[in-house]
Parts: structure tokens; C-alpha cells; sequence
């Protein structure tokens, strides 16, 4: 039997999009992630393929691309979501503080852990090996917590983004240290987050001015190749690529910060509120095609039986206890007695397996056992599960501040400069939240 000819392949992707997209509506209903579902599937189908398919086929490197596109659309996807107003700096300033701690202080006991009950685990292969278990998944955390208040959603949106990004040029300013000849210290990693920030805004400056103007209707795939070109290039020239994607959805979010006084004159702002639009949905449903088969393929990659291991239940569940130790401590400082349910919210899972993909083969520990880190994913999965469900038996009213914001409606255009498509898009995004159907990771 041809499991892997065209028509079969074709059959079995359009079946998994369309699972996913139940799982999705499913989700909203009992709070349970999808990503769990997708794992779980993912499961099912190792099984089903390993009773058709003695030799499993190996899926390492579509995981990997799929990873990276899928990380590129929710870092994207979360920026064009963010407001930068005067009465956000401290929101946001509290939501990057907390995720930085956390990210420090959360990698620092799980390489403790590691280094302790790990053999010929060093420390300094520890901190890499931590550092993927201690980066919340905006993948899951935003399409999760919709229904809480907006003040909290906003802090978890923040909150997951800052941490995926911190978290990614942590990982390889330690991959950095593995070469002391390539190693440039604090400094140098401090000049290419600057020249990466000086390229960013040139970069989105560029793109937004070339894009308003150009008439084809068909141009926001080609936008989003530009995007992941700049990405890819930057990686290698070891610069903080993630930094562009974040600045350029945050510099089209927020237009009017940007192109202040006598520069807002050159924007055509129909043009670029419509590309802001029709950018958002297209994020959203790259980043739910992307997250499906990333997920899926993953559940198909894992091993099971490392679950069952005595060592791998122990070591995990010392790394979980620490997390919400450690999240306890910082959110009580932070926020005081209110730290319900964001304590449970710290799922982990894109980004963890994209960088435990990415260890070099010199840091690599050949008796580290990849059981943990799906313990981990799972088990946190599970506890933000638990949370949600608790926190949904509460009343909670949804705003009209939950819609995505127009970057330009405070340039008071006249209905006559606004197009007609960009209305249906409007309504579109109001109905989003009632039909449950895009999931916005």
C-alpha cells in the first residue's frame, strides 16, 4: 500500500487541516490546547504508519523548517496585535521584566537539575539543554487565553512574545560561547542586537513605502518571502533575525508612531491600513497551517516509551515544580495577590523542540533523554489546561477591545478614503472571536 503517493498525501493533509480546525472549535469549548490534540494525532498516526510502514520515514528536517516558518508568522501574527501608547510602556516593561526573570531564573534550576542527575551533563551543556525548558510557547499561550480579561490577555500576549525572543537569542549567545574563538562576549552580542534593531527599521521603513504603492493585488505572499528572506540572511550573518520580524509588524501596527508630523504625509494611509488588515488574517491562517502539521509530525517523531523511564518522570517533574516555583515568586512580586490563572499559564512547546533540534553536535549529551523534554510540554500543557478550565467557570464579559486594533483609525480617515474590502475584513475579524475558527498562533 502507497501510503506516500501524491493523491494519499494530498487526502491525508487535507484531513489533518480539517481535524485541526475541529480541534480548534473543540478547544474553545473545554479549554483543552490544541496543540495537545495535534500532539495526540500526531501519536495515533506513529502507531498507524508503524503498522504499514515497518521503516518510519524520517521527518527531522520538514519538523525543522516548519518550526522556523511557524515561529516567523507567530512572532509576526503577536506584533501586529501590540499597541505601543503611553499608557502601555509599563504594562509592557513589567510583562518583558517578568519574562526575563523568568526565562533566567527557570533555565538556571533546570540546568542545576540536569547537571546533578544527568551524567557527563557539564554545566555550561546544561544551560543549553535548559534554555529551550524555560521559553513560554506563544504558540500556545495566545490562542489560549482569549477568554480572559483584557488586561491579562494582554500581559500573556506580551509576556510569551518577549520571552520566545529573549529566549531565542539566549540560546545562541550560549551556542556562541561553545567556540571561545567566535565567542565575542556581552559586547559583541550587544553590537549585533543593535545593528539587528538599526537593519529592522530600515528594513520595515522600506517595505512599508515600496508596498503602498505597488498596485498588484497579489503581493502579500510576496511580502511575507521578503520577510523570510531578511530572516534567513540574517541568521547567516549570526544576527538576532526574530528582532526584524518583531519590529516590522510592530512598525506597521503602529503607523502612526512611526510616521509622525510631516512623514505620515507620505504614507497612503487606505493603502496601508488595508495591507495591515489583510497581513493579520493572512499570519493567522499561515501560523494555524504551519502549527497543525508542525505539531502533528512532531507527535510522530516522539518516543513514547522514554516516558515510562523512573529517571525521566523525576528529573521532569523537579524541572516542573521549579518553573512554578520560580513563576510564583516573580508574579507575587509583580502583581501581588492577583497572580490567578497566569501562575499555571507557562506552557512550553514550539520553540522548545525547534532549539532542542538546534544543539550542536559538540554540546550534544548522548544519554539525555528526549522523554523530558515531552514531559515537560505535556505536563505544562496539561496544568494550563487545568487552569483555564477552573478560570472559564467564572463570568467573563468580551469587549470590543479584543478585536484587532486599525493602526490608522486615529488619522480619522473619511469612510471614502477607506476601501470596501477593508470593511469586510473588519467585520470578518468582529465575528472571529463567535465562530472560533482561526486560531490566532
Amino acid at each position: 500500500m502507497e501510503i506516500f503517493s501524491s493523491y494519499n498525501i494530498i487526502i491525508e493533509a487535507s484531513i489533518i487541516i480539517i481535524l485541526s480546525f475541529w480541534f480548534n472549535g473543540l478547544s474553545k469549548k473545554t479549554n483543552i490546547p490544541s496543540v495537545l490534540m495535534l500532539i495526540a494525532l500526531g501519536i495515533i498516526l506513529q502507531y498507524a504508519l508503524g503498522y504499514f510502514m515497518p521503516d518510519k520515514p524520517e521527518f527531522d528536517g520538514a519538523l525543522e523548517i516548519l518550526g522556523i516558518v511557524g515561529l516567523i508568522m507567530i512572532v509576526l501574527e503577536a506584533a501586529l496585535e501590540l499597541e505601543l501608547k503611553k499608557e502601555k510602556i509599563i504594562p509592557i516593561l513589567k510583562a518583558m521584566g517578568i519574562a526575563l526573570l523568568g526565562l533566567l531564573g527557570s533555565a538556571w534550576a533546570a540546568a542545576l537539575i540536569m547537571h546533578q542527575f544527568i551524567p557527563e551533563m557539564t554545566m555550561q551543556s546544561a544551560w543549553l539543554y535548559a534554555t529551550p525548558l524555560s521559553i513560554l510557547s506563544s504558540a500556545i499561550i495566545i490562542p489560549s487565553v482569549s477568554g480572559l480579561s483584557e488586561s491579562k490577555k494582554e500581559f500573556h500576549i506580551y509576556e510569551s512574545t518577549f520571552s520566545d525572543i529573549m529566549g531565542i537569542m539566549m540560546f545562541y549567545f550560549l551556542i556562541g560561547g561553545l567556540n571561545p574563538a567566535e565567542d565575542t562576549g556581552f559586547a559583541g552580542f550587544s553590537i549585533n542586537l543593535l545593528i539587528t534593531v538599526v537593519i529592522a527599521l530600515i528594513a520595515s521603513y522600506a517595505i512599508i513605502l515600496i508596498f503602498q504603492r505597488i498596485k498588484s493585488q497579489a503581493k502579500l505572499f510576496l511580502l511575507i518571502a521578503i520577510l523570510l528572506l531578511l530572516y534567513a540572511i540574517g541568521k547567516k550573518f549570526h544576527l538576532s533575525s526574530l528582532i526584524i520580524i518583531l519590529i516590522f509588524g510592530l512598525v506597521i501596527a503602529n503607523v502612526k508612531l512611526f510616521f509622525p508630523g510631516r512623514l505620515s504625509r507620505i504614507l497612503k494611509n487606505d493603502k496601508v491600513g488595508q495591507m495591515y488588515h489583510e497581513l493579520h488574517i493572512i499570519t493567522l491562517e499561515t501560523a494555524f497551517v504551519v502549527r497543525t502539521f508542525f505539531f502533528v509530525i512532531f507527535g510522530l517523531t516522539i518516543a513514547i516509551s522514554s516516558l515510562f523511564s523512573l529517571s525521566v518522570a523525576m528529573i521532569s517533574i523537579l524541572i516542573i515544580i521549579s518553573i512554578y516555583l520560580i513563576r510564583f515568586v516573580i508574579l507575587r512580586t509583580f502583581f501581588g495577590s492577583d497572580i490567578m490563572p497566569q501562575l499555571f499559564i507557562a506552557p512550553r512547546g514550539l520553540i522548545t523542540v525547534l532549539l532542542f533540534y538546534a544543539i550542536p553536535k559538540e554540546a550534544e549529551v548522548a544519554n539525555f533523554e528526549s522523554g523530558i523534554l515531552l514531559f515537560v510540554i505535556i505536563a505544562t500543557s496539561l496544568i494550563m489546561t487545568w487552569a483555564l478550565i477552573k478560570e472559564g467557570k467564572k463570568p467573563s464579559i468580551l469587549t470590543d477591545n479584543e478585536i484587532p486594533h486599525d493602526p490608522l483609525e486615529e488619522n480619522e480617515l473619511p469612510k471614502s478614503e477607506t476601501p470596501n474590502t477593508q470593511n469586510n475584513i473588519d467585520l470578518d475579524l468582529k465575528d472571529e472571536d463567535n465562530q472560533g475558527s482561526i486560531p490566532k498562533e
